[in-house]
C-alpha cells in the first residue's frame, strides 16, 4: 500500500491546478506539505487548511519560482521547521503561446525561465539537505509537449524539453547518495489551464488520444505520489507519460 507517512514535501506552485491536486492527495497519504505560490494568497491558506484538516502539517510561501535566493531560503526554512525534506515536486508552470514568428523575446523568457530555470533554482537548494541524509526524491513535472513539440508553443516545448535532459543529468549526478529524480509527462489535463480551451479543441485533442479522454488532475498526482515514495525506490532518471497514449 502507498504511503507517504513522516514524509516532509514541498510542491512548487501549489495553490491551483495539479499542484493543489497533487499536495491535497499527499497529505492524504500522510506526508507534510509545504508549497510556494506566486500571486493567490487566499487560494494558497485554502489549500494549507485543507493539508492541516487531515492531521498533517501544511505550509505556504510567497516565492517567485525565477528567484534563485528565494528558492534557498524556502528550502532552508521547512528544513530548519520540519527536520527534513525528503520530496521536492518542481511543479511551478506557465504557458504564453504564441507562433514562433509572433512571439516575442518576453514571452520567450518568460517560460523558459519558470518552467525550467525554477527546476535549477529548487532542485540545487533541494541537494544540499538531501545529500546530508543520504536521500530523497525529486518529481519534476514536465510534459508530452516536450518529447513531441507542439505548434505555437515552441518556449513552453524548449522548456519541457530541459526539464528532462536537466532530470537525467542531475539523476546521474545524485544517485550515488541516495537522491533520485525523476520526470512526470502529463499530456492534456483538465485544470485551470486547459478550462480556456473550445469544445472543438477538446474534441480534437480526444480524437487524438487513444483513450479517447483528457486525463484529470488525480491521474497526475497518483503518478507523483508513486514516485515520490517508497514503492519507487530502485526508479530514477525516468520520463513517465500520463497523456491517455498520445505519445506513445
Amino acid at each position: 500500500m502507498m504511503d507517504l507517512k513522516g514524509k516532509n514535501c514541498l510542491i512548487t506552485g501549489g495553490s491551483r491546478g495539479i499542484g493543489r491536486h497533487m499536495a491535497l492527495h499527499f497529505a492524504d497519504l500522510g506526508a507534510n506539505v509545504a508549497i510556494t505560490y506566486a500571486r493567490s494568497v487566499d487560494a494558497a491558506e485554502e489549500v494549507v487548511g485543507e493539508i492541516s484538516g487531515k492531521n498533517v502539517k501544511g505550509k505556504a510561501f510567497q516565492a517567485d519560482a525565477v528567484d534563485f535566493s528565494k528558492a534557498e531560503e524556502v528550502i532552508q526554512s521547512v528544513v530548519d521547521e520540519w527536520g527534513s525534506l525528503d520530496v521536492l515536486v518542481n511543479n511551478a508552470g506557465i504557458t504564453r503561446d504564441n507562433l514562433i514568428l509572433r512571439m516575442n523575446e518576453e514571452q520567450w523568457d518568460e517560460v523558459i525561465n519558470t518552467n525550467l530555470k525554477s527546476i535549477f533554482n529548487y532542485s540545487k537548494a533541494a541537494a544540499k539537505p538531501m545529500m546530508r541524509a543520504r536521500g530523497g526524491s525529486i518529481v519534476n513535472v514536465g510534459s508530452v509537449v516536450g518529447l513531441s513539440g507542439n505548434a505555437g508553443q515552441s518556449n513552453y516545448a524548449a522548456s519541457k524539453a530541459g526539464i528532462i535532459g536537466f532530470t537525467k543529468s542531475f539523476a546521474k549526478e545524485l544517485a550515488s547518495r541516495g537522491i533520485r529524480a525523476n520526470v512526470i509527462a502529463p499530456g492534456y489535463i483538465l485544470t485551470e489551464m486547459t478550462e480556456q480551451l473550445s469544445e472543438k479543441v477538446l474534441e480534437s485533442i480526444k480524437a487524438e488520444t487513444p483513450l479517447g479522454r483528457a486525463g484529470n488532475p488525480e491521474e497526475v498526482s497518483n503518478t507523483a505520489a508513486f514516485l515520490a515514495s517508497d514503492l519507487s525506490s530502485y526508479i530514477t532518471g525516468e520520463v513517465i507519460r500520463v497523456d491517455g497514449g498520445m505519445a506513445m
